[in-house]
């Protein structure tokens, strides 16, 4: 039974109940939905716990995609679950939040810097995107003004489903020239930015642009005869706190 993504439509909820439908090896715990977002699209999964009836607290220490639609929480392998066990899975919130809002702001650098993406991650602390760039180039604190100009201007971030068939029909939507959007199922969620940005994202966001707060392009490297690496962290370097 696929996991129920309860992380997709509440980003910002911070713990919610579920229920153990699978132990297995190694302090892998599966429930009938999650509230962590598993490791993709260059966000790491979420960490957190999961607190007993009793009043127990259980460090998941990593969240993976498993097979057919289940995510994969990794805990201690003496945790102690058993199968229809009644869970509050709580996030690791400021670390989740950190990523919402690196996420969010990569949505950004690639509107100011409008070039096929060839790689990127995410992190508390900072992101990066690749960029195929040719010869283009760019200075770093223009872009790090505009960027503060896009995140001031609070524009609202949503999300909606189109069929993989109006996605083929409008190819320019996806910005990634190394990794394709999850096909299969149907349909593909698409993340809107205002009027600003719009393409196809599994991952979490924060919503609105102000909720990002101030960042900076640390450095622009080359990777490559085409390739540069833009590099973002917080303005202040003091990581991913609120």
């Amino acid at each position: 039974m696929a996991t129920a993504l309860t992380f997709r439509d509440l980003p910002h909820t911070r713990e919610s109940l579920a229920t153990v439908v699978m132990v297995a090896e190694d302090g892998v715990v599966i429930t009938d939905a999650t509230l962590f977002y598993p490791q993709g699209g260059g966000q790491p999964g979420d960490r957190g716990s999961f607190i007993t009836a009793d009043g127990r607290e259980l460090a998941v220490h990593d969240t993976r995609k498993g097979e057919n639609g289940t995510v994969l929480h990794r805990l201690d392998p003496d945790h102690g679950l058993v199968v229809g066990q009644s869970v509050t899975q709580k996030l690791d919130w400021p670390l989740r939040h950190a990523h919402m809002r690196m996420h969010t702001a990569l949505h950004l650098l690639s509107v100011v810097v409008p070039h096929g993406v060839t790689g990127g991650s995410i992190g508390a602390d900072r992101g990066r995107l690749d960029f195929d760039l040719g010869d283009a180039s760019f200075d770093k604190d223009e872009l790090t003004a505009r960027l503060s100009g896009l995140i001031e201007a609070d524009y609202p971030v949503t999300s909606e489903w189109i069929a993989e068939s109006e996605l083929d029909a409008h190819p320019e939507l996806v910005k990634t020239m190394s990794v394709a959007p999850p096909r299969g199922a149907g349909d593909v969620r698409m993340v809107r930015i205002g009027d600003i940005d719009y393409q196809p994202c599994g991952g979490t966001h924060v919503a609105s642009t102000a909720e990002i707060g101030a960042v900076r392009i640390a450095s622009i490297k080359n990777r490559g005869a085409r390739n540069r690496r833009f590099t973002l962290v917080w303005a202040s370097e003091s990581g991913g706190g609120q």
